[in-house]
């Protein structure tokens, strides 16, 4: 299972990400939307929302440098691996309590308004909830890697997301013997990617191609003429 788990599944996933991420706006461009709900309610909006986005955008490119460098680029700067996993523990867990609260407080708008709530989709609500609980792992992986400051144990995810991407059949056998809590932190991440075209999370690849560059925005009345729970 662990191979399967850490060696398999992210191929899987990643495939579902890209792949399917391509078809949908091939296919259902109108759907490539974040179907904000602004209109409804906004003071709550803007708060929540920006707390989780610079949060979650500061994880994210966190774990994609963090992982990714080849770690003999660290070594030729003079970065030790114990003051990397220093920043990581500092910045990410600034970040993540930033996402963390800010999403909350999203949940909170979305499942107490009645009319925000008519216009949520199960999928909406579902993404929602699956990166408020990748939040708390992360948050609580903290704890376990304030245990091993010096850094050698986030060498083995560097070894095993480089492994991954360059193919190396045995990239799982680099995380076989962590904290059971990183390896729940991995699979749900995962699992998110996996489900990323099928959701709103798809706008979060439009950010930096068009949305700086487009005039304005444009609103679109939906055709529904029932709320989404009455269908």
């Amino acid at each position: 299972m662990h191979n399967f788990l850490f060696g398999i599944y992210p191929y899987i996933a990643l495939s579902v990400l890209i792949i399917g991420s391509i078809t949908r706006y091939e296919r259902d461009p109108f759907t490539w939307k974040t179907s904000s709900s602004q209109l409804l309610r906004r003071k709550q909006l803007m708060v929540g929302s920006i707390l989780f986005h610079v949060g979650v955008l500061v994880i994210f490119f966190g774990h994609l440098v963090g992982l990714l460098t080849p770690i003999w680029i660290f070594d030729a700067l003079g970065i030790s691996h114990g003051a990397k996993q220093t920043l990581a523990v500092v910045a990410g867990g600034i970040a993540g309590v930033m996402a963390l609260i800010g999403g909350l407080m999203l949940f909170h708008r979305r499942m107490t308004d009645p009319r925000i709530r008519k216009t949520s989709s199960f999928a909406d609500i579902g993404i929602l909830a699956l990166l408020l609980a990748q939040l708390v792992l992360g948050i609580g992986t903290i704890f376990v890697s304030l245990e091993h400051l010096d850094g050698h144990e986030m060498t083995k995810f560097m070894s095993w997301a480089q492994g991954i991407f360059t193919f190396q059949s045995d990239a799982a056998s680099h995380i076989a013997d962590v904290a059971w809590i990183f390896k729940l932190h991995l699979v749900l991440g995962l699992t998110i990617f996996l489900l990323f075209p099928f959701t709103r999370l798809v706008h979060m690849l439009s950010v930096p191609l068009r949305y700086f560059m487009r005039p304005g925005y444009q609103i679109v009345r939906s055709r529904r003429t029932r709320p989404l729970s009455d269908r």
